[in-house]
């Protein structure tokens, strides 16, 4: 499938703003180019890439808010957009960036509407009610204003909305954004739950790494709008990166130089290098280190995947120049 957006470039100079009217500049993205993707049925997907890559665009379009331009969208056996009143009763969507929730209602009122509109059966609302009330934790701020509820708080609000319907598929952009580490890990293992218990299909976007290798086993990258990798995290790893981070402790404060290695940080005697294991050996970085100075302890671990990956866009963008916004 394919999806293009027409930009308006406009001028700053105030001498330019007749011409801006008249005749405007019009700059063509191409967010998404050639893309073919399936998801099974109770999979986790982690689709990630950088700003500009089409991560958003794509979530839109199974979400049924985009048509593509060329191509087709099936999602649950379903066109989107074609059947948008079949389809939206079978998904949950989520976008960590706004909100569905009344914003001067008690979140309780906004669940009230979505059973009466969406004409969600009693006994499944009740149902889920309960369940999202419980494992999401939302008892305490069921009364609560939405405008009064905190960042992470409205985000496990608007996940429990979402799941309301009981959805088979949930489409969650950027859903931990801005939430601290006990918020993500708390929205995180609720979907993995969902996932094995009931076997609810997910898609999720999110710039953070570890947090999608933690929840899913299967990653999509994305780059200008086209799939650059499809596979598991593991081979994701192997593919993209050699290096290893090794951490010496010494007797001197001073690190030692390392020839083939990079110095990332030193604090009173510890020291963080990182390596590629293809070019170098490790035995003739601490031959180095000893000839310089008393070893008391070795360390050496993958780098994070959040390196690998950011390494990787670096690559990418050093290919292609030029600053990106996300579609």
């Amino acid at each position: 499938m394919r999806k293009t957006y027409r930009q308006r470039v406009r001028s700053a100079d105030l001498r330019d703003v007749l011409r801006n009217l008249l005749h405007p500049e019009i700059r063509v993205v191409q967010a998404l180019h050639g893309i073919d993707l399936t998801v099974r049925r109770g999979e986790i997907v982690a689709y990630a890439g950088p700003n500009g890559a089409g991560k958003s665009t794509t979530i839109k379009l199974l979400s049924g808010l985009l048509a593509p331009d060329s191509g087709s969208v099936r999602s649950l056996g379903l066109d989107p957009v074609r059947d948008r009143v079949r389809y939206v009763g079978r998904v949950g969507v989520v976008f960590g960036q706004r909100t569905e929730l009344w914003w001067d209602h008690p979140i309780a009122a906004t669940f009230e509407w979505k059973r009466v509109v969406w004409n969600i059966p009693q006994p499944r609302y009740d149902r889920m009610l309960g369940l999202v009330r419980e494992l999401l934790g939302l008892d305490d701020i069921y009364r609560t204003l939405a405008r009064e509820l905190s960042l992470g708080q409205r985000m496990r609000a608007d996940l429990a909305l979402a799941l309301l319907h009981e959805p088979e598929l949930l489409l969650l952009d950027e859903p931990t954004l801005g939430l601290d580490v006990l918020a993500r890990r708390r929205i995180l293992s609720f979907i993995k739950d969902l996932n094995r218990e009931r076997g609810l299909s997910v898609i999720v976007t999110s710039h953070d790494m570890a947090e999608l290798e933690q929840l899913a086993g299967r990653i999509v990258l994305l780059h200008e709008g086209q799939i650059a990798f499809d596979g598991v995290f593991a081979d994701l790893r192997r593919l993209l990166s050699k290096h290893r981070v090794l951490t010496l402790e010494t007797t001197s404060e001073a690190p030692p130089r390392l020839m083939g290695a990079e110095l990332l940080r030193t604090d009173a005697g510890r020291h963080e290098f990182t390596f590629d294991a293809a070019a170098v050996k490790l035995s003739d970085l601490l031959e180095q280190a000893s000839a310089q100075t008393e070893v008391l302890d070795v360390e050496t671990h993958r780098a994070p995947i959040d390196e690998v990956v950011a390494d990787l866009y670096e690559h990418w963008l050093t290919r292609s120049p030029g600053a990106q916004t996300d579609q």
